[in-house]
């Protein structure tokens, strides 16, 4: 993350990615945030919140979009506080108005890989770290950033193999990643299977 120029060209990438499919799609749906339908997204949730009882917890949302993961978490997890971080205004704004007067949420417009994370129990990361970009050590950074945000565990989804016609998405290796998060968490794991082509990681402290 040590080429400004190349950051902006990337943030400038994904959100031309995500107002084309506005465009197409309408707002306010999975289809904007680059998901092929609900089933995917919840699907991906089901197995992200996996990573221990969230009852009575605080959830850092990385890239939280449209802050679908806040209702999902609301129907499962009691006293569960929600905290989701957006830089695209267009998504953060529909969240906002979505969940004005909801309780246990916060929203924040960050680029939560730029910026000082909030503390929180768990830090989740449903499709946020799928975009490509110019530094290959990325990645590994962007993880070893959200790790640091958490007090008990991380838990993210990347994708196996690239979609086509997926634009800036790209994909990673799981055993890969697994070996690199194995390196800074006292214990690391990898999920497969739920879903064709994505994987998994829980990085716990």
């Amino acid at each position: 993350m040590h080429n400004p120029l190349g950051q902006l060209l990337d943030t400038a990438a994904i959100f031309r990615y995500h107002r084309r499919r506005i465009q197409k799609y309408g707002s306010g749906g999975p289809g904007a945030l680059g998901w092929a339908g609900a089933e995917g997204q919840q699907a991906r949730f089901q197995v992200l919140t996996q990573i221990g009882d969230l009852a009575h917890h605080s959830v850092l949302d990385a890239g939280c979009g449209y802050a679908d993961l806040y209702p999902f978490l609301q129907q499962r997890y009691a006293g569960v506080r929600y905290h989701g971080i957006e830089q695209m205004p267009e998504l953060l704004a529909v969240a906002r108005a979505r969940y004005r007067d909801a309780a246990g949420i916060t929203l924040s417009s960050s680029d939560f890989l730029r910026t000082p994370l909030p503390p929180a129990d768990y830090v989740l990361a449903s499709g946020a770290l799928n975009y490509r970009h110019r530094d290959p050590q990325f990645i590994y950074q962007a993880i070893e950033k959200l790790f640091g945000g958490c007090q008990l565990g991380l838990g993210f989804n990347l994708l196996s193999w690239e979609p086509a016609g997926g634009g800036p998405l790209a994909a990673y290796d799981p055993a890969g990643i697994l070996a690199f998060c194995q390196t800074l968490a006292s214990r690391a794991e990898l999920l497969e299977g739920y879903w064709e082509g994505d994987f998994t990681v829980f990085m716990y402290r």
